[in-house]
């Protein structure tokens, strides 16, 4: 495709999104994203509260001091696991995109919360500056079967070593392709299907001993 036709249509895909996001509300920010980062955004629906309550369900929310959750789009979970979580815990959402960073930072007023413009792959850093050691639980919706070669090994590797014992890698997938890699970082991965979503997802949870 020639450059010119090219940056026409980049163009119009930006001028479509835009104007989703001013006439939408936060579906026209989430299709806006899907738009500019189709291969980072893994639906471009956000989840159903069915999917939502049973991927959380098995979270000890009295032991949670702080959550991490990659590409967390436009808060469809922030504001569930907000309402689960205790008054000194903390949600830490690390997207690569600054549309959804920005929005999230401006829509959710709860001193719990904080969205931070980065890669999955530094959630160590990223912990440790949040004045953290370790992570409780972490939730990724981030679509691992069309990440770069590479990137979703070091994306489980970085999220075993920065969980707690005891604590969970949490994911929500439309394939298996997540769990084929936590099998190289942990031992007990626990498997489940939600059908009412759009479309239906495969949930599983990955046990750090």
């Amino acid at each position: 495709m020639p450059d010119n036709e090219a940056s026409a249509i980049a163009r119009l895909r930006d001028r479509i999104g835009q104007r989703a996001s001013r006439t939408l509300g936060q579906w026209g920010v989430f299709f806006r994203g899907f738009l500019e980062h189709p291969r980072m955004v893994g639906s471009i629906i956000p989840s159903s509260r069915y999917t939502i309550d049973k991927m959380l369900a098995p979270v000890d929310w009295d032991r949670c001091d702080l959550f991490v959750e990659y590409g967390p789009g436009v808060g469809t979970f922030c504001l569930p696991v907000l309402e689960r979580m205790k008054g000194t815990g903390r949600l830490v959402a690390i997207d690569t995109n600054p549309l959804f960073v920005d929005f999230l930072n401006r829509t959710i007023k709860d001193s719990r919360f904080t969205a931070v413009l980065g890669s999955a792959e530094d959630v160590e850093e990223i912990v440790r500056f949040a004045g953290h050691e370790q992570a409780d639980y972490v939730l990724s919706g981030l679509p691992f079967s069309t990440l770069p070669g590479g990137v979703g090994e070091k994306i489980v590797a970085a999220t075993e070593r920065v969980l707690r014992p005891g604590g969970a890698f949490m994911a929500y997938q439309f394939t298996a392709a997540v769990r084929d890699l936590m099998r190289t970082d942990f031992r007990r991965i626990d498997s489940g299907f939600e059908f009412w979503n759009f479309l239906p997802v495969k949930l599983f949870w990955a046990w750090k001993d």
